[in-house]
């Protein structure tokens, strides 16, 4: 029994600290295997860029002093980048360190969060944390024509009340990796009350395929109450250095950089990202080389008879036709790390990170085997 869970405020009191995906280490070390590969994170299978590693490794030396606080120079980056001013800019460890400033700052025991089911488990883990009620929106079908498991705009605005102070909603959302199109976005903002925050996630946004791709900077100027959230955890590769970013009004920007940790990123991520924004090669080949892999495995599982969901992101999931636990740890006894992901009610289902050709493959053969 912990004597001090009583003393933790109520919405702590109930959380489940977020379960990542299983680290090779871990599992070579459980089953005395060598090895294995991961592709349960929707990570880069490429890596960081030459450029991004030589800046990180050129600061290392100096990691004795403090970060820049205000990460300045990285700023002014990524203002320049996306044509905003750097007031609109607010830095955070990883994308996932934004909606937690989110949480802090806007929601309370009196108010309430709305998002939609088969969303990213970070929602509801901010809005639990800070006692805050959640009102979860009904996503679209499995059998919804366009887009099954998709974010039901609708439902969303629908889920919406007089307490309501923030939406979260994700595009490409994770882990189905469905999407939505700019004029149902600019519909839904539209109707969204000025005084509501939307959230818009855009992790996996480099990785949308340009015909998908929403021009959602140009919607700032218009909606004072969206913000948006980058990371350089996905298609820069850099997640192990933690940052991240969002793009708001100003006003939005001050209140978050108010409950802002101090020296939140640190130097050598600041500098890789700072080297990994314009390397505009590396982008395109981890979005050319994801395609490829999205193509390879939706071609397998067709001819397997397994049913997935249509993805943009570097991630599919894929219908396993049972209870996908089982389906899991026989997998990981072939050395192949995925992701379950029964905790968003999607137990038949697995969620596969694209990787490079030969580890989708492994993928594949280990899949064909256990099944």
């Amino acid at each position: 029994m912990n004597d001090f869970l009583k003393n933790a405020v109520s919405g702590v009191q109930l959380l489940q600290p977020y379960q990542p995906g299983k680290p090779v280490e871990e599992l070579e070390r459980e089953l005395g295997i060598t090895n294995a590969i991961k592709l349960a994170s929707n990570e880069n299978p490429l890596g960081p860029s030459a450029n991004a590693i030589k800046a990180a490794q050129a600061v290392i030396g100096d990691v004795n002093y403090y970060p820049d606080g205000a990460g300045h120079k990285l700023s002014l980056a990524l203002a320049a980048k996306h044509g905003v001013d750097a007031s609109c800019i607010t830095l955070g460890n990883g994308s996932n360190d934004i909606l937690e400033l989110v949480g802090r700052a806007f929601l309370s025991t009196e108010s309430s969060a709305v998002y939609s089911e088969y969303s990213f488990a970070v929602y509801p883990l901010v809005v639990q944390a800070v006692d805050a009620q959640a009102r979860v929106a009904k996503a679209f079908s499995s059998e919804h024509e366009k887009m099954p498991y998709g974010h039901d705009l609708s439902a969303i605005f629908s889920q919406i009340t007089n307490t309501t102070r923030v939406v979260f909603i994700a595009n490409p959302n994770n882990p189905t990796g469905t999407w939505f199109e700019l004029d149902e976005l600019n519909a839904f903002l539209n109707k969204v009350p000025n005084d509501v925050l939307v959230v818009l996630d855009e992790a996996y946004y480099e990785y949308m395929p340009t015909e998908f791709k929403p021009d959602t900077l140009a919607l700032l100027n218009q909606f004072k109450n969206l913000l948006i959230t980058r990371t350089f955890s996905k298609i820069y590769g850099l997640a192990g250095l933690r940052i991240g970013y969002s793009i708001s009004h100003p006003d939005i920007a001050d209140i978050l950089n108010r409950v802002r940790q101090p020296f939140n990123t640190n130097m050598p991520a600041q500098a890789a990202a700072l080297a990994a924004i314009d390397d505009a090669a590396h982008v395109e080949k981890s979005a050319s080389l994801n395609a490829l892999g999205l193509l390879q495995y939706q071609k397998a599982f067709t001819e397997m008879n397994l049913k997935f969901i249509p993805s943009i992101a570097n991630f599919i999931a894929v219908n396993v036709n049972k209870n996908a636990m089982p389906v899991y740890d026989a997998l990981l006894r072939e050395g192949v790390i995925v992701r379950p992901v029964a905790s968003y009610n999607m137990p038949d289902f697995l969620r596969i990170t694209v990787g490079n050709e030969q580890q989708n493959n492994r993928v594949l053969v280990a899949l064909k085997k256990v099944l």
